[in-house]
């Protein structure tokens, strides 16, 4: 599929790349860094201009980001369903949760860029926790502007090396989701110890 919509860009563009990172922004597996590199590299070829395309995919992810925020105020199934769904979503849904919890305007920034595969569901949970809207869409705004600047950027920069700027972004994507369960459920296997050494540290 990445193949085919990267093959897409030159005649569609913006378009693509707006509705790429909207989706992606909602938990639909699109390849919408892989395509922000295209975007970059048909920039540094003329084919599209380079602030027009960082906008397309900034906006894209904004409405994205806004539209998931609004699910989660008032889709309440919609979340039970998430929670309850395939083991990886569940784990990533439950990560999101303690996440956004524990960090709130700050992991909504992170969740963005640096933590990618969190970012939808944060969205969905930060509706649904009742964290400020205002708050929610300032941190979102500079996280998804640092995302689809870094990724642009990298496709205008390499745009000699396109193939390869594809595969480490394709890598660092699935490093970081792949870091993200590790730490989780390496929490969770830690915490029933943890509980135990407190029971047993407990003044009696």
């Amino acid at each position: 599929m990445a193949d085919a919509l990267m093959a897409m860009v030159p005649q569609y563009g913006l378009w693509l790349i707006a509705l790429v990172t909207f989706l992606s922004c909602l938990a639909v597996p699109v390849p919408s860094s892989l395509l922000m590199v295209a975007g970059g590299a048909f920039a540094a070829a003329d084919d599209l201009v380079l602030s027009t395309t960082v906008f397309a995919g900034f906006f894209g992810a904004v409405v994205g980001d806004q539209t998931g925020f609004a699910i989660g105020r008032k889709g309440s199934t919609l979340l039970k369903k998430m929670g309850t769904g395939g083991s990886q979503r569940r784990i990533l849904f439950e990560r999101a949760r303690n996440f956004s919890a524990n960090r709130g305007g700050t992991g909504v920034f992170l969740t963005r860029w640096l933590l990618s595969p969190l970012g939808p569901y944060v969205n969905f949970v930060s509706g649904a926790s009742g964290l400020g809207w205002a708050k929610f869409s300032f941190y979102a705004a500079a996280g998804e502007f640092i995302w689809v600047s870094l990724y642009t950027g990298l496709g205008f920069v390499f745009s000699g090396q396109i193939e390869m700027v594809v595969d480490i972004a394709g890598n660092i994507s699935g490093f970081l989701a792949a870091t993200t369960l590790a730490i989780f459920l390496g929490r969770l296997a830690l915490r029933p110890a943890k509980d135990q050494l407190q029971g047993e540290l407990a003044p009696k």
